[in-house]
């Protein structure tokens, strides 16, 4: 870069990294404000790698092996832009313990720079260090490992101003170097890698398992008791030891030596022949009589080329391999420098239970090579099943393992089929060395969630309390951002392992109808949980800078050519985002931001901009909970209130054995106002729509999430905007407003989602519900709501008594009802509606009684069991 593009270079005036890592889960958020203070417009370049694991929610995905996300954007002269950045990774346990990297390279000095890292665990955590930044071939540097167990090296000196504070094993760790301290490091901006290793304390129990072989690791190559062979492979094929494996003393080990010293590289590699050999060589030798049958057999496949000689194409090769192999044992494959196939090593390791690892032409190959081989030389166990009782989870990730390896870990998602179980009884099933192994045991749910509970709570306080006045509103809500994600996080665990088990599922795929499956499964996953994969990639809208340097006016938004406008009528119209009853301004953008979406071009999962406006009627049942009840055809509407408790679960709507729907609603409460006639609050908290018809579906919906149950489960953030149609049901959100759920095209109901930045002691986030479109609804409908669709009411005044008023009955169904005239605020109070009021839980005005209405749990269909009322 010439000195005067450095001098016109905007300036990043504050680079801001927060980390949250909840149970080896991570998310991080990166803040990132950069100044152009010329007048003229100058392109301002956002740069930042994250780990090759990790999966984000912006910029573009490229294929080495640290993820380098580059976004650039025009800033107009004398102005800034902001950018964020989310990414979420599932740390790996490797030789004993996980490593937590964060790459600060922003290219330049910054004024503000910092690094803020929230670790908490469920079990004790212990070891942890924070390393020296590191950069190149020095990122791969290891402990070498003994006989007696991994070296413990000179406690390394920590990065200046990293500090380090526990408080009941919730770990901060802070990096904040000034911009003199950081020019101290280096001038130009690449600090390296700020690596936090740690480990967790471990019971001897089926979380690990620790036998006499865990506690040697590998002495130099290999251990004594195992037996091996060398194949170099080029235009020729050459077998160190032709009559087959050998053990390991010192004459093979000193042999061995020479071979490896004595290759040439002649030119040509012959992929498929050289696995072919091994193949044949292992194969002999496991049929054989020195072969034990619990042993773990193993290739490791090593190079640094394309197949050029023999047969070359990819597909062939795999399959000759998978005939070769035969399931009896599996492959490792590691490939070195940038000539390489990496998709071919990465489905062959996939397709026979190996694993994959990259090497750059610049790292130390030695350091890694002895790294990855430390990490699976030592199996402790294999063939490894994890069993759960019967019907008591689903959805559950891989649970079936080739091999774990000494320092490792295997970690399992799912979800509990009741959720009010106390226990989870577990049952792994293994072999080790000559011999199998059953380990059962009973995890404790309800500690386990309070705990988890607990854990959140306090990830949550670490970051708030660490939120020192960083120069910006923005970085505050950076904790916000992280918070809202760590309260789902194990949900988000779940996502990201079945997000990895799909996309290596797809790979390994054999027909198209299967890798057409799976990649309809992963792209929902991805979008659920905004993840960006090779599945789906992200449309950049940048605003427009004119050539004065100044932003061009924002374009008038049209209805597309096959969207018809809106023809809503203005007193049924839905507001946008609402808080505390008052509709939100719409989020202006900063000037130089750009608009990000995260969307696919496979399947019916859509992310875009939701209508403003939507169609719906009066009936409902909203706030405290307030039922409104239109009659079209009568020209009135009536209401009423319902005294529930808190946990009641409400019939709303009833048709399952017409058109297969209903709608049941869950009462949370609070305290009543000062003042209030009332002891406590109620509100629903959570609204399931059940539908029968023509297959099973349902879908879930809370103030924060919508869970959508039907050819797939996928669960949507209520803060984002999107679509998915799932055949039977579809769902449309608007982000942080409301939930639109419709059901066959004649039959829809929206959800408002009321949630509060500071609730009063009486508010809580709740939900309402409306009927949008009922045509598809049986003349049979029943609930709450449900059976005055198809009705007709009249209105009757009874004369005056003595000194009374004229009072108005309702007549509804040949029952008089008391009512008196009131006034009701409906959609999030942008609309008073006059209506007719009936007292004590509507009595009369339903058929039969409150308690009639209440169902057994959220998805119980039964049916209305009574007849009506009478006079």
């Amino acid at each position: 870069m010439s000195p005067s593009e450095q001098q016109t270079k905007p300036h990043i005036q504050e680079l801001s990294i927060k980390t949250t890592i909840i149970s080896r889960y991570a998310f991080t958020a990166v803040y990132c404000d950069m100044l152009n203070r010329h007048s003229d417009a100058a392109e301002g370049v956002f740069q930042f790698q994250i780990p090759a694991g990790a999966y984000v929610s912006n910029f573009t995905i490229s294929e080495a092996e640290v993820e380098v996300f580059r976004m650039a954007a025009i800033i107009p002269g004398r102005n800034r832009a902001i950018f964020l950045l989310t990414y979420e990774e599932l740390l790996q346990r490797r030789l004993g313990r996980y490593e937590h990297v964060t790459s600060l390279r922003p290219m330049q000095l910054v004024s503000r720079l910092s690094l803020d890292v929230t670790i908490v665990d469920h079990s004790t955590i212990t070891d942890l260090q924070v390393l020296p930044l590191r950069n190149s071939k020095s990122r791969s540097n290891s402990a070498v490992s003994t006989a007696s167990g991994p070296k413990t090296p000179a406690k390394p000196d920590r990065p200046v101003t990293t500090l380090i504070k526990n408080e009941k094993n919730v770990y901060k760790i802070t990096f904040s170097p000034s911009i003199i301290q950081q020019a101290k490091i280096t001038t130009n901006g690449n600090l390296g890698d700020f690596v936090i290793r740690y480990d967790v304390q471990r019971d001897m129990g089926i979380g690990d398992v620790q036998t006499k072989d865990a506690l040697f690791t590998i002495l130099r190559d290999l251990r004594p008791g195992d037996h091996f062979n060398f194949i170099s492979f080029s235009n020729k094929i050459k077998v160190w030891q032709p009559n087959g494996l050998v053990p390991v003393t010192p004459l093979n080990i000193r042999d061995a030596k020479k071979f490896i010293y004595m290759l040439m590289p002649t030119g040509g590699t012959n992929i498929d022949g050289a696995i072919n050999t091994g193949s044949t060589l292992l194969r002999e030798y496991l049929s054989g009589p020195g072969a034990s049958p619990n042993s773990v057999s193993l290739i490791i496949f090593l190079t640094d080329g394309r197949p050029t000689i023999g047969e070359v194409q990819s597909t062939a090769i795999l399959g000759n391999t998978r005939s070769a192999v035969q399931e009896k044992f599996c492959i490792f494959t590691i490939g070195i420098g940038n000539d390489v196939d990496y998709r071919l090593l990465e489905r062959m390791a996939l397709e026979n239970c190996g694993m994959m690892r990259r090497i750059h032409e610049e790292a130390d190959a030695s350091a890694m090579l002895k790294g990855f081989y430390d990490e699976i030389g030592t199996p402790l166990l294999s063939d490894i099943r994890i069993n759960y009782t019967v019907d008591s989870v689903q959805y559950v990730t891989q649970h079936l393992f080739t091999n774990y390896f000494n320092g490792s870990e295997i970690v399992v998602a799912g979800k509990l089929t009741d959720q009010s179980a106390e226990s989870l009884h577990i049952q792994v099933t293994a072999s080790n060395n000559d011999k199998s192994i059953i380990l059962e045991t009973d995890v404790p749910l309800q500690q386990r969630q309070m705990e988890t509970e607990k854990h959140i709570k306090a990830a949550t306080a670490a970051m708030a309390a660490g939120s020192k006045a960083p120069g910006s509103a923005v970085t505050e809500g950076l904790g916000d951002v992280l918070g809202s994600i760590a309260e789902d996080f194990v949900e988000h665990v779940w996502g990201f392992l079945s997000v990895k088990e799909g996309l290596r599922s797809r790979l390994r795929s054999q027909t198209s109808k299967e890798r057409e499956d799976y990649i309809q499964q992963v792209t929902n996953l991805s979008l659920t949980y905004n993840f960006l994969t090779p599945l789906t990639n992200l449309v950049v809208e940048k605003p427009e800078v004119l050539a004065d340097g100044t932003l061009a006016p924002a374009p008038t938004i049209t209805p597309a050519a096959d969207e018809p406008a809106s023809s809503v009528l203005p007193a049924n119209e839905l507001p946008g985002n609402t808080e505390d009853g008052k509709p939100q301004k719409p989020d202006r953008k900063k000037p130089g931001s750009p608009s990000l979406t995260l969307s696919n071009t496979i399947g019916k999962v859509e992310r875009r901009p939701a209508k403003k406006s939507i169609t719906i009627s009066k009936t409902s049942a909203d706030g405290d909970p307030h039922f409104v009840v239109e009659f079209p055809l009568s020209k009135l509407t009536v209401c009423f209130n319902i005294n529930g408790e808190p946990g009641h679960i409400l019939r709303l709507v009833s048709d399952h054995k017409n058109s297969g729907v209903t709608v049941n609603g869950k009462l949370i409460g609070a305290p009543a106002p000062s003042g209030s006639h009332k002891t406590q609050r109620t509100y629903f908290s959570t609204i399931t729509i059940v539908v029968d018809h023509p297959r099973r579906a349902y879908i879930e919906v809370t103030p924060k999430k919508v869970i959508l149950d039907g050819r797939d489960r996928i669960v949507l953030p209520c803060h984002s905007t999107v679509s998915v149609d799932s055949g039977v049901l579809s769902v449309a959100i608007v982000g942080k407003s409301n939930v639109t759920v419709t059901v066959g095209g004649n039959i829809s109901f929206v959800i408002l989602l009321h949630q509060y930045k500071n609730p009063a002691p009486y508010q809580r986030d709740h939900l309402g519900f409306y009927i949008g479109n009922s045509k598809g609804l049986s003349h049979n409908c029943h609930g709450l709501l449900g059976q005055f669709l198809y009705e007709e009411v009249g209105l009757a005044e009874l004369p005056a008594e003595g000194d009374m008023k004229p009072s108005q009955v309702l007549k509804v169904k040949d029952r008089s009802v008391p009512v008196v005239q009131k006034s009701r605020r409906i959609y999030s109070g942008t609309q008073n509606v006059n209506c007719w009021f009936a007292k004590n839980n509507a009595a009369k005005l339903i058929d039969g009684q409150y308690e009639d209405y209440l169902m057994s749990h959220m998805f119980d269909t039964g049916g209305w069991p009574h007849g009506t009322n009478s006079v």
